[in-house]
């Protein structure tokens, strides 16, 4: 079940505790290692920590970044869709899909990474509605067609087809949507279990006519031993990503990492 696509290796770096210069040089440091895609995270606060420590918005950042990396490719692991008008979600990826371009033949190197949403302290804070895990769902299953709508009408229209990655691993509702909608889908889950959900997936897919071998599997490194990581290869992961948090965005272990995705692509040849 080995997919021929090469590995890709995906840091997410958390944008809390940490000043900007700090996340501007973590970004260089990363595109300047190897890395294959940068990800940061559409929260309002920090997720570990000081609660109420230093953090900064997703979507500017990204807009940032983009103007800052050169052939990196760049996203949100993930968007949240209940934030923001699903409309305005595709006019900002495709600006950023636009502003990516400028440095990279120009095709952009946006990824439009997005779920339902999880942290209530956002949603209170912020004054948005947290609704219950079945309304958040619903909503991103009402916004994922709108986006692809708007992504059909805009001037400029996006420079590419624009990667949507969907996380998350409800088996009734997220996997059908991204058998539905997504190029890549993002998911936490254990070989063993793995196996399984890309089984549902499958049957989505029959559901939505689709055959979601072409869809790109996504796993996350954390806590994960090269020896788990080989096994998730070998039933179909290609793109690993792994959290590096500020103040100080120590890339060792993404070093590590790095050195592990190149190994492999050299046996695949």
């Amino acid at each position: 079940m080995t997919s021929n696509r090469k590995l890709r290796l995906g840091i997410q770096l958390a944008q809390q505790h940490a000043t900007y210069p700090a996340i501007r040089k973590a970004i260089a440091e990363c595109e300047e290692a190897g890395v294959d895609i940068l990800f940061n995270w559409d929260h309002f606060f920090p997720l570990s920590g000081d609660p109420d420590g230093a953090h900064f918005e997703a979507w500017t950042m990204l807009a940032a970044m983009a103007e800052q990396t050169t052939g990196v490719e760049l996203g949100c692991l993930v968007n949240c869709s209940a934030y923001r008008n699903a409309d305005l979600q595709a006019d900002m990826a495709r600006t950023i899909d636009h502003i990516s371009a400028k440095s990279n033949g120009g095709v952009g190197r946006f990824i439009f990474g997005t779920g339902a949403g999880w942290f209530e302290k956002d949603f209170d804070e912020y004054g948005y509605d947290f609704g219950t895990k079945g309304s958040r769902l619903a909503g991103l299953a009402e916004a994922l067609p709108r986006i692809r709508s708007r992504w059909e009408k805009l001037n400029p229209a996006p420079t590419r087809k624009i990667p949507i990655l969907i996380g998350g691993g409800g088996e009734k509702k997220t996997l059908r949507m991204v058998a539905e909608h997504a190029d890549i889908w993002h998911t936490f889950a254990d070989p063993e279990d793995l196996v399984r959900k890309l089984g549902i997936l499958a049957e989505h897919g029959k559901d939505v006519g689709r055959d979601t071998s072409e869809i790109e599997v996504s796993n996350e490194l954390r806590n994960r031993t090269p020896e788990v990581a080989d096994e998730l290869v070998e039933l179909g992961v290609t793109l690993f990503t792994l959290q590096v948090s500020g103040p100080d965005y120590d890339l060792g272990k993404a070093r590590e990492w790095l050195a592990w995705r190149d190994q492999h692509n050299r046996n695949r040849g």
